[in-house]
């Protein structure tokens, strides 16, 4: 039967691209921002300046603690890309959250599971980001690969996970072909995207796709089900009938884009100590906007939680950008 051989989770926020020198441009795009998801409510930047005290943060997002967390950050991320380089595991499964890269209003799976062929990067393209941003450009620029590049899929062990799922009670979408654009195919969105261009450094290893939905109302899954699906996910890897080396990824998180120290560092002593009902009992308000995606970790976690696997925290870097408290909490992990 396959194994699961390791996990390991990594933020995948603009911040991790962008040279901290750049950091407050995006947080010209957080003053304007109609409203900021924390802590269960809504606010405008100034408001969020009024709850959180205006000179809490202060010494915070200095060009000085900028640099210093950036390179944390990098240093980390090295760390993951070079333990996967070590570890060579045959496939991967990549847990990510999609936001309307490959799935519109038309549908919106709660969950869904690729099992085509392969997955698109799409090439960067200059003309279309020519009025963007140049912080934009730049992510963009990274994300992408320099022209169109296909990553290999599982179509075998995808189909054995969408069937285990459904056995285990989930109604997983499946889903067989590229989703198609007005120009083609779409390209994979940038939870994965980063995995394949950061972690593996454009060295792909062939992986099945698990989308969540953890940003768009109504039909977000709970911390619950995501921790139970991960399970049946685990469930069908150890069963499906190979000697693969499988390694779980969890891609996106910490809190965003208001930064919550408090409830990132309660939840990842959670996750180290094994604390399940901590996770699945945090209250669905507090999962919007970018913080949702710590449901992928949630749901690696459930994957691995038979393996007998520690969580090796590698380090939790809040990389704050704006008075307000604004901008993305990183975390870096491994499970082996």
């Amino acid at each position: 039967m396959a194994e699961i051989v390791s996990g390991i989770a990594t933020s995948h926020g603009p911040l991790l691209i962008l040279p901290p020198e750049d950091w407050t441009i995006r947080a010209e795009f957080d003053r304007t921002k109609e409203f900021h998801d924390f802590q269960g409510g809504r606010y405008t930047f100034d408001e969020l300046v009024a709850k959180r005290g205006p000179d809490s943060f202060t010494e915070r997002f200095t060009l000085e603690a900028r640099q210093d967390h950036f390179r944390r950050c990098q240093l980390q991320l090295d760390a993951l890309a070079d333990y996967m380089a070590e570890l060579k595991p045959d496939i991967l499964v990549v847990i990510g959250d999609d936001q309307k890269e490959w799935f519109f209003d038309e549908v919106q799976p709660a969950y869904a599971i690729f099992s085509g062929d392969a997955i698109l990067n799409e090439g960067y393209d200059p003309e279309k980001h020519k009025n963007s941003h140049k912080s934009i450009q730049l992510v963009e620029m990274h994300r992408h690969t320099p022209v169109d590049t296909y990553y290999d899929c599982v179509p075998e062990l995808a189909n054995h996970m969408v069937a285990e799922a459904m056995e285990a009670g989930f109604d997983v979408t499946a889903s067989t072909t590229l989703p198609q654009g007005p120009d083609g195919p779409r390209g994979i969105g940038h939870a994965f995207s980063f995995i394949y261009r950061r972690i593996l450094r454009d060295n792909a290893i062939p992986l099945v796709p698990v989308l969540l939905n953890t940003f768009f109302a109504p039909n977000q899954p709970r911390a619950k089900r995501c921790f139970d699906l991960g399970r049946a996910i685990g469930e069908a890897v150890k069963s499906w009938p190979t000697d693969a080396r499988v390694c779980i990824v969890a891609s996106g998180g910490l809190s965003h884009f208001v930064i919550d120290e408090e409830w990132d560092l309660r939840m990842l002593k959670a996750m180290a100590e094994g604390d399940v009902d901590t996770l699945i009992n945090e209250p669905q308000n507090i999962f919007e906007s970018g913080t949702s995606e710590t449901k992928n970790w949630f749901t690696a976690i459930g994957a691995l939680s038979d393996t007998g696997f520690k969580m090796d925290l590698l380090d939790y870097v809040p990389c704050y950008r704006s008075e307000a408290g604004t901008g993305n909490a990183m975390g870096f992990a491994i499970w082996n």
